[in-house]
């Protein structure tokens, strides 16, 4: 698992595709709210934001013109490291999916295998694994690679050998913990997975729901990075719902804190995955 490092990047997933406004009013489902989170997570210590955006009526939707309008509108008004999700709903086509990087963000998500997800199936062949992450390559956008189970790890290791490294030569990944038919978000789960991970890669974990604060606990313990926002989980402690996502970003600062680790700038986050620098269009 490595040295531990001296800094924790912060990922913020404040929305998500599968809860509804009429459950967590606090949920940014509007450009405009999206934004104002996005500022109060960076100012809380975030570093990077992994984005899902809503149609006009609050419904999932991976529109190209909308999600160009979202990383522009985010570029303007914070430096995050910008990142699309290209999951989005279990529903969308994986024509949709893979379209998602012709908005141009620093980053998207890559999912390394199919999972259930509840009572659905989240679609991920291998094809079509291969297709997106050698669109990641040709679009020089550096992807992060999703796992939610040990599978996932294998599947990784294997797009790594036949593909070859990612845009700037930075393997990045996100242990996706506490999924109903996925990997449990245990202590185990975080150090099994860790310990497959290629050689010199970095990782963050996310624990969904309940598993939220033990998967932090055991990421930073471990040498790992975290990912929190209201995409995961909705109540912050037991029987108090969540007041926004910038609270869960000052709790995950605050632990990085107390496990003598700062939350990393913006310009540490850049760096350490080696994004494209957009906003200038040279690299970081």
């Amino acid at each position: 698992m490595g040295v531990v490092p001296a800094e924790t990047l912060i990922t913020v997933a404040p929305t998500g595709a599968e809860t509804d406004k009429s459950d967590a009013p606090a949920l940014p489902v509007t450009l405009d709210e999206l934004v104002a989170t996005a500022k109060a997570c960076e100012a809380a210590g975030a570093g990077l934001i992994h984005v899902h955006i809503r149609d006009a009526d609050a419904r999932p939707t991976l529109d190209l013109g909308r999600l160009t309008d979202t990383v522009q509108a985010l570029r303007e008004g914070t430096d995050l490291v910008v990142q699309l999700s290209t999951g989005g709903a279990v529903t969308d086509p994986f024509e949709h999916r893979l379209r998602v990087l012709d908005a141009d963000p620093d980053s998207c998500s890559l999912t390394c295998g199919t999972v259930n997800f509840g009572s659905d199936v989240f679609m991920n062949p291998w094809d079509f694994m291969v297709e997106l992450y050698r669109k990641t390559q040709a679009l020089e956008v550096v992807p992060e690679f999703e796992l939610f189970d040990l599978g996932h790890v294998a599947a990784l290791n294997r797009l790594l050998d036949k593909e070859g490294l990612p845009y700037g030569g930075k393997v990045h990944c996100d242990l996706v913990l506490g999924v109903p038919g996925g990997a449990p978000g245990t202590t185990e789960s975080v150090v099994t997975m860790a310990r497959m991970l290629p050689e010199g890669a970095t990782w963050s974990a996310t624990g969904v729901g309940r598993s939220t604060m033990p998967v932090a606990l055991a990421a930073l313990s471990a040498g790992g990075h975290l990912r929190v926002g209201m995409e995961d989980t909705l109540t912050y402690a037991p029987g108090r719902p969540v007041r926004d996502n910038a609270e869960l970003v000052e709790r995950a600062a605050e632990l990085s804190r107390l496990a003598l680790r700062v939350p990393m700038t913006v310009e540490g986050a850049r760096a350490m995955l080696n994004i494209k620098d957009r906003r200038t269009g040279v690299a970081a």
